[in-house]
């Protein structure tokens, strides 16, 4: 063997401890990508359960499950009791009786160098055009309950050309399917629960759990998914945790699932309450909803109490209680423990981002795999990269608890007059200004998704861009008019959620 082979030695055995949404998903994408060269095994134990409630995602998860793992869309639906998500309605969140929805996808057309919202900003200072919402499909759709996948015929450009979409699902059943696509390519289930964590002397590199059985697993790669506890990187590696609780106050979540309801609406919600916010996530067999809350300012019975007398129909459990403090580990990944899911960090489910953030740590490992040697600079890389994903989408949940006129609880009157970060408050001053908002980097939220929701929150622009005023007002009416007419006739003309879920969707019966 050569110099150059020897310094490229692969890593050949990688352990991922903790199963649910996060260890499967790692597993499935590990195994896909490295093939026969990494033996890929998964610990878990039926004994511990998982947090999951229900869960609802972002657009990304098409392009994790379809792109990434060649998952067939409508089986993954079927199998998970899945339904379409095209945004969230934020309801009493700036003043008690506002509604707004959150959309995915792009507001109108650009035009040039300008996003469409600030052509429509023109016209809405003067009184002259439709609440933002009217010119985004994905937020003409939702209200209406209509859904489809997008218009192949459409114009070039056409917001409707490719309708951005995610889905509400069973977390537990999105794990067992993914266990099965995981199984059939190669990874091996370990049963047990792990009692001792054995590391080098010479580095303090994890070398092996100890199960209760006695079996001990080794490997060279360990991805830690053990939930909040963080087992390797925590518990074992003591790599530190940051707390954002001064800025995400909400530190407890009481969830129950309820009958469902018809029609399935093809959103989530989000209620705000007196010390948090209410969920409320559609699926095809049930409906599940949550109340995040503030210890500080409410009790875990009124919580619940709250949760129950707030649903749309009979519970179909005893509410559960979930504890957490808001934040991330001071490394993601620390000597050859790579942490996912809780294990990671944790921001509340405000914008549906936990799916997410596990999946796109996922790629990021992929994309920056180690060999044997460890270099350095991958962790120093991933961790960078990580934490200022975790920082923009930390920034993105404080703006809709500080961006309020609610005073009428402690819980709302502190989120109103707390301290928020630098760069948020830039980013505030700077829409309030003129609506400008400058994505940064590799942000997750675009600029639709702050556009909507620092108006729906209630910061108004007292101006717009010069390069608007160079338009002669008849064509801009024209333009942003047109937007709304057109996208209203043509959701008009769509089927129902309801429809699609029962042509193409519909989960066979248990």
């Amino acid at each position: 063997m050569n110099t150059t082979q020897a310094t490229q030695q692969r890593i050949s055995s990688i352990t991922v401890v903790g199963g649910g949404s996060a260890g499967w998903m790692a597993a499935a994408a590990l195994t896909t990508y490295l093939g026969k060269g990494a033996r890929v095994r998964l610990i878990e134990s039926e004994e511990i359960g998982i947090v999951g409630v229900g869960e609802a995602s972002v657009p990304h998860i098409r392009q994790f499950n379809g792109q990434w793992l060649g998952l067939d869309e409508a089986e993954f639906v079927r199998r998970t009791q899945g339904t379409v998500k095209l945004g969230i309605q934020f309801n009493d969140w700036g003043r008690i009786g506002d509604s707004y929805i959150h959309g995915f996808g792009a507001i109108g057309r650009s035009l040039g160098p300008l996003p469409f919202h600030q052509f429509w900003l023109k016209l809405h200072l003067a009184g002259k055009a439709g609440p933002i919402g009217d010119y985004s499909p994905q937020t003409v759709m939702a209200p209406q309950g209509k859904f489809t996948s997008g218009d192949r015929n459409a114009a070039p450009g056409s917001p409707l050309a490719d309708i951005a979409y995610a889905y509400h699902f069973d977390a537990a059943l999105y794990a067992r399917y993914l266990r099965e696509v995981a199984e059939q390519r190669g990874v091996q289930r370990i049963e047990g629960k792990i009692v001792s964590v054995q590391q080098r002397a010479n580095d303090g590199f994890i070398e092996s759990v100890t199960l209760e059985s006695g079996q001990v697993v080794d490997g060279e790669l360990f991805i830690d998914c053990s939930g909040f506890r963080g087992l390797l990187i925590e518990e074992t590696l003591k790599t530190g945790y940051v707390d954002w609780s001064h800025w995400l106050p909400c530190d407890r979540a009481v969830a129950v699932p309820c009958e469902s309801v018809q029609p399935i609406t093809p959103y989530t919600r989000s209620t705000a309450r007196e010390a948090g916010w209410q969920w409320r996530i559609p699926l095809q067999h049930r409906i599940g909803n949550g109340y995040v809350y503030s210890s500080r300012y409410l009790g875990d019975d009124e919580a619940a109490a709250t949760l129950l007398a707030n649903l749309d129909g009979k519970a179909l459990a005893e509410p559960r209680l979930l504890r957490f403090t808001t934040g991330m580990r001071k490394k993601i990944w620390h000597r050859n423990v790579v942490s996912l899911g809780l294990a990671s960090g944790f921001l509340e489910p405000l914008e549906s981002t936990s799916i997410y953030l596990a999946q796109s740590g996922i790629t990021r490992l992929l994309s920056l795999f180690p060999n044997a040697d460890f270099n350095p600079q991958l962790a120093e890389q991933y961790n960078r990269e990580t934490a200022f994903e975790y920082e923009r989408v930390r920034d993105f949940l404080i703006l809709h608890y500080h961006a309020t006129e609610r005073n009428d609880t402690p819980f709302w009157d502190y989120c109103r007059t707390m301290a928020i970060p630098d760069s948020l408050r830039e980013a505030m001053e700077l829409f309030r200004s003129d609506g400008r908002y400058f994505r940064n980097g590799e942000d997750f939220f675009a600029l639709p998704s702050w556009v909507q929701v620092m108006l729906g929150q209630g910061i108004t622009p007292q101006g717009y861009h010069p390069i608007v005023d160079e338009m002669p007002e008849p064509k801009l009416v024209e333009l942003v008019e047109g937007m709304r007419g057109m996208l209203s006739h043509a959701v008009a003309a769509m089927p129902t959620h309801q429809e699609w879920i029962e042509r193409y969707w519909k989960a066979r019966a248990a």
